[in-house]
């Protein structure tokens, strides 16, 4: 293995190191406004269950893990300069974190408010789970893009 290369668990040790450095405080503010605006909507439609919590529980989740991943991409002033570089240089492997999180906890949410079963709660999640890795990609591209351009 040459000096570059790092094994499967030091890369995930990365990951979930590099998920530190996201602006928490911040993201819980976003997450909430963007869960309570959508909890209004719901409200305004009159179907008033406790269905009506998972979609805007969805929303906050996937507000706060985007906010929390390019919060910790963006922050210059926290973090060690070599994890931000690996995190700069592994787009796909620094979101992993995030983008487990939201899978992970929306599922919870559409379970236990939604009423969902736990299969469809899995594919219901996988979407804005993919949607996060996919602005991370190419959030990334196109930084690397500029850098090099």
């Amino acid at each position: 293995m040459a000096h570059d290369e790092m094994s499967r668990r030091e890369n995930r040790q990365l990951a979930a190191a590099s998920a530190t450095m996201g602006p928490w405080r911040t993201a819980a503010g976003v997450g909430a406004v963007v869960g309570a605006t959508a909890l209004g909507i719901e409200a305004i439609s009159g179907d008033w269950s406790l269905s009506m919590l998972a979609e805007p529980a969805g929303w906050g989740l996937f507000f706060f893990f985007l906010t929390a991943w390019a919060g910790g991409q963006l922050r210059r002033d926290t973090g060690d300069r070599r994890l931000r570089r690996w995190a700069r240089e592994h787009p796909w492997q620094s979101a992993l974190p995030a983008a487990g999180g939201l899978l992970v906890l929306n599922m919870l949410a559409q379970v236990l408010l939604g009423g969902s079963g736990l299969i469809g709660a899995f594919f219901v999640s996988l979407i804005p789970a993919a949607v996060l890795m996919a602005i991370a990609g190419v959030t990334n591209g196109v930084k690397e893009a500029r850098r090099k351009g």
